[in-house]
């Protein structure tokens, strides 16, 4: 008897599962289903490890070149990872969290200390973050910085996921009530590798203990002139990506909430880029033609490319005006001819680089910047140790 009440049991606990599940498929978009939805999305895109690297910055008085670096170059350091494959053979995802250091205008009873960003895959908020970046005197506390890096941030327990911080700045690693031997000791027990970056002469480095902070976890020792003019070439191909670029912004749909303030912010950063550098804004074109620059949060065309989109699901009054009063079938053949159009000129962009990297070959054996080639080095040789590789 006591079988057959289990079974039953089993039975109607079944049964409760399918009627709830069926319930959800009549529903429109219910909470619970946007919970399921949730997980679905969350179990799809951890199929691929994570790189996650938190960016530490000191924005003292002395740090404007590292700053500027910063900006210019982290689209090298995004370029990079179109190259990069998991172990099976897919692309790792990346998210970058930003934190400033050792300034006066940062609250003192925080040490000096603000959370930028935390970790995101918005290559457009990453670089709006990093340009809202000003330096003004200051105390610079590696220890201090660390720890809260470590306490704030969603690391995760992913043990596929490569999870890096990178601290920069030029004083003394000893600086602060808080032991940076303490601090990386319970990043290395997170499984987080610290990798530091003296901003200064490497034996000065080592002498203030910026090795020490990074050898302790099995991090890379760095030391680089933040001050260095990296010298860019122009190449035949600068303009082209630019004008491409113009015409990419052009198959951006916008909607919700903040779709126009996002499409917004796409605009003001190929513009901050641009006014940085010319090759810095062609950088940027670049990267926004790779897979990393995903926008379906904002955008329909990016959205209609995830396997659960639904037309319904999107509130007709966030909609740009040219597609309100649209049927729903006029509406999908508008983003399918968005999305080839986007296709076709993100390949165009894809070629010209592909072109430009060979003529800027030609003329220099490398034109990367202090900041970056210390970062992208240390990255892939940490990366092979979670089967990530370069092509």
């Amino acid at each position: 008897m006591k079988k057959l009440t289990h079974k039953t049991i089993v039975l109607l606990f079944i049964i409760m599962i399918g009627t709830s599940f069926a319930h959800h498929s009549n529903s429109k978009m219910s909470f619970s289903k946007m919970a399921l939805q949730s997980k679905k999305e969350t179990s799809e895109y951890s199929l691929q490890p994570t790189v996650k690297i938190a960016l530490l910055l000191d924005t003292s008085n002395s740090m404007d070149g590292l700053i500027n670096q910063a900006k210019s170059q982290l689209w090298d350091i995004v370029n990079q990872f179109t190259y990069a494959k998991c172990g099976n053979d897919g692309k790792p995802n990346l998210q970058i969290a930003l934190y400033q250091y050792g300034n006066d205008n940062l609250a003192s009873q925080e040490g000096y200390i603000q959370q930028v960003l935390g970790f995101s895959s918005d290559l457009d908020k990453i670089s709006e973050k990093l340009f809202s970046l000003t330096t003004n005197g200051g105390e610079e506390y590696c220890g201090q910085v660390i720890h809260q890096s470590l306490r704030q941030l969603e690391w995760g327990k992913n043990p596929d996921d490569l999870k890096m911080i990178f601290i920069a700045g030029n004083e003394p690693f000893t600086q602060g009530k808080k032991n940076f031997r303490e601090s990386v000791a319970n990043a290395k027990e997170k499984d987080i590798i610290v990798n530091t970056i003296f901003c200064g002469s490497y034996a000065q480095g080592i002498n203030t203990h910026w090795q020490e902070g990074a050898l302790l976890t099995g991090g890379e020792y760095m030391a680089i002139d933040h001050n260095r003019q990296v010298v860019h070439i122009k190449t035949p191909y600068d303009q082209i990506i630019i004008d491409l670029n113009a015409r990419l912004n052009n198959t951006y749909v916008s909607y919700g909430a903040q779709g126009a303030n996002r499409r917004a912010r796409q605009e003001v950063q190929d513009s901050e880029a641009m006014a940085l550098e010319e090759v810095v804004a062609v950088k940027r074109a670049v990267s926004k033609s790779s897979s990393y620059y995903n926008n379906a949060e904002w955008d329909l065309v990016d959205a209609s490319s995830r396997k659960d989109f639904n037309l319904d699901d999107i509130k007709k009054e966030t909609l740009p005006p040219s597609l309100k009063g649209k049927s729903e079938g006029q509406i999908k053949e508008f983003l399918a001819e968005k999305k080839t159009e986007r296709e076709k000129i993100q390949k165009e962009i894809q070629q010209a680089n592909t072109k430009r990297e060979v003529y800027v070959a030609k003329q220099q054996k490398s034109e990367t910047g202090e900041l970056e080639q210390a970062m992208i080095q240390t990255i892939k040789k940490q990366a092979s140790v979670k089967k990530l590789y370069w092509e």
